[in-house]
């Protein structure tokens, strides 16, 4: 037995508008102008419902807006910590198992994700490690042989009479 669908089915503007993941303020005006178009004239809709709705809304738009900035913050902050590891020695989880270099250059894919390129002591070069496979970070060895030395303290002068 077949079943009819009741009513009309939705075309694709309204599809697409039903899997919009963000309401904008044109959308909450008409929405608000269906309803007054709509009410009953014997029982209008309270103020006080229509400041509510106003006030979900532009809670809702903050929301989205702040959810945005964050995600562009994580971003950056992704992007500022693997240029630190540029020249770091690196542990990194291949599917050969575990193998140890240096990070000679990074780079970035479309989406903003880092990929590392990572040059091993036999020379292999190992391109698009991602973050998630880097298991231990050392800082670049210092050459030099001993303690670091520090400049002298010079005690200022004071001028005489």
């Amino acid at each position: 037995m077949s079943v009819q669908s009741i009513g009309s089915t939705l075309s694709g503007s309204a599809a697409a508008a039903l899997q919009a993941p963000s309401l904008s303020l044109q959308d909450f005006l008409q929405v608000l102008l269906t309803q007054l178009q709509f009410q009953d004239p014997l029982k209008p809709m309270d103020n006080d419902q229509f400041l509510a709705q106003m006030a979900q809304f532009s809670s809702l738009a903050l929301q989205q807006e702040q959810n945005n900035k964050t995600d562009s913050l994580l971003t950056i902050q992704s992007a500022t910590q693997v240029m630190g590891l540029l020249g770091n020695s690196v542990q990194v989880t291949t599917s050969t198992g575990a193998e140890i270099g240096t990070v000679s250059a990074v780079s970035f894919q479309s989406d903003g994700t880092p990929q590392l390129t990572i040059q091993l002591s036999d020379g292999t070069v190992l391109n698009g490690i991602s973050l998630s496979q880097v298991t231990l970070v050392q800082a670049p060895a210092n050459n030099s042989s001993g303690p670091p030395t520090t400049p002298p303290v010079v005690p200022p002068t004071v001028p005489g009479p």
